[in-house]
């Protein structure tokens, strides 16, 4: 699960696993696989980075960046 905020600063938690794409228009919108779009305000970047630590954070520093 990842931290994000939307468009009015309020907080949000999303199970990145659930993360299909991620697109900037200057937004982010992600887009999850049950077809559901959220509008954040985090950067592409800032999403893949959390992620990453999130995923190092569980199975350990061995993981490949995604």
């Amino acid at each position: 699960m990842i931290p994000l905020r939307r468009l009015n600063n309020q907080p949000i938690i999303v199970n990145c696993d659930l993360i299909e794409s991620i697109e900037s228009t200057p937004d982010s919108v992600v887009t999850l696989v049950s077809g559901n779009k959220l509008i954040v305000r985090d950067s592409l970047e800032e999403i893949r980075k959390k992620v990453v630590d999130f995923k190092r954070e569980i199975y350990g520093p061995g993981v490949p960046p995604s």
